[in-house]
């Protein structure tokens, strides 16, 4: 597994796209701080720049490098809700690439509770970006072979099964507390 992961990762840094499973579907991902990735990834997907992307982790220290520092009571909200199926509105870094953001001032993170994407993430020693491995509009890809088939050899996908979940992460705006997605 060691030799797996790091090939994955010179290849994430290298630029490529991977597809995997996370709690509800297919996601797809890359390295969030190539930008070029991040570009052929919306590219691919058909999706407007405009509406960022999602980062995820198998914890909120990988995240941090993304997010301006919180206040103790924001991390202990974000917190007590992972791991788990919620998403978080949070004020970006700085250095946050643009692409992540949809150029808006905040980027959307979870601690996945899914055990293969969290394994995916301790083992490359990053987070990942996560989108439905889906063209945008279209319902997002349930399995390894409809990854395959929606992307080609554009993508490696890593094979695995999804979590339980009918439904994407709920989506929260950590400075107001909306739901943005139940």
């Amino acid at each position: 597994m060691r030799r797996e992961a790091t090939d994955l990762r010179a290849y994430l840094r290298r630029g490529g796209l991977i597809a995997y499973p996370t709690e509800s579907c297919y996601g797809l991902g890359c390295d969030p701080r190539n930008r070029q990735a991040l570009a052929r990834l919306i590219r691919l997907k058909g999706r407007s720049a405009a509406k960022g992307l999602l980062l995820i982790a198998d914890r909120f220290k990988r995240l941090q490098p993304f997010v301006r520092p919180l206040a103790a009571a924001d991390r202990g909200r974000l917190q007590a809700s992972w791991p788990g199926p919620v998403t978080w509105v949070v004020p970006a870094s700085a250095t946050c690439p643009p692409l992540l953001t949809g150029g808006r001032p905040t980027i959307a993170i979870r601690v996945t509770a899914h055990p293969g994407a969290a394994q995916l993430c301790r083992s490359l020693g990053m987070a990942v970006v996560s989108t439905s491995a889906n063209k945008s509009g279209r319902k997002p890809a349930k399995t390894a072979a409809e990854c395959r088939r929606i992307f080609g050899t554009r993508v490696r996908v890593i094979a695995g099964r999804i979590g339980q979940r009918r439904r994407p992460s709920t989506l929260i705006d950590l400075a107001t507390g909306t739901v943005l997605r139940p």
